[in-house]
């Protein structure tokens, strides 16, 4: 008798807006959740799906020596863990015009750049090449509508949903996409990166900061 082959899985690609997430934990959490594994995280949202990739847009810290450390430390700890799913795409900080208080002293100002054209080119791109059946946006950004919108239109049968990073909203996005959803609070605190870890020669540590 010949074997039944199983039905195959729907594939899913999450797009994570590094600034929205991390923004959203910290208003939230503090620094305690920030050295989240963003890739279990990413699976649980629909597990009976398979992960093919999680893109992480973010932007190098400009001008904080010890933060811009740390980023860099945690991006490299999941490519390391994650090397064929973990994908880190890189936009960059523009200086705006400083605040100026009322005492008269210049406050600096950074804008990220890039992060919201790279994430619509990127869902374009793997809706064009079908290369998903499932999209999962993590950010509250409505910037992402466009390309959502475009993306469905490119593939009719493509699903499309958001997940808010804590405390945020966007009325926008959950009206086109009514599967949008928060986060679980208690998955951003249990699906923790190991506070050590090795991967080959290189050892991986929980920033003291983040603890």
């Amino acid at each position: 008798m010949d074997p039944v082959a199983e039905p195959s899985r729907d594939r899913m690609i999450v797009y994570v807006d590094g600034f929205n997430l991390y923004h959203g934990m910290h208003d939230k959490f503090g620094h305690s959740t920030l050295w989240l594994d963003l890739v279990q995280l990413a699976g649980s949202f629909r597990p009976r799906q398979d992960l093919v990739r999680v893109k992480y847009f973010t932007a190098a810290v400009l001008n904080e020596p010890e933060a811009q450390s740390r980023q860099a430390h945690y991006v490299a700890a999941l490519e390391h863990k994650y090397p064929h799913t973990f994908r880190p795409v890189w936009g960059r900080y523009q200086k705006k015009r400083p605040l100026i208080c009322t005492c008269g002293k210049k406050h600096p100002r950074y804008e990220e750049k890039e992060t919201d054209v790279n994430i619509a080119t990127s869902i374009l791109t793997d809706a064009a090449l079908q290369n998903m059946d499932t999209a999962i946006v993590v950010s509250a950004d409505s910037d992402m509508v466009p390309a959502v919108v475009a993306a469905q239109k490119i593939n009719p049968q493509l699903f499309v949903t958001a997940a808010f990073p804590p405390k945020r909203q966007s009325n926008h996005l959950r009206k086109l996409l009514p599967a949008s959803f928060p986060i679980d609070p208690g998955k951003l605190t249990s699906m923790q990166l190991p506070d050590e870890f090795r991967v080959g020669a290189r050892t991986f540590k929980r920033p003291d900061k983040w603890r």
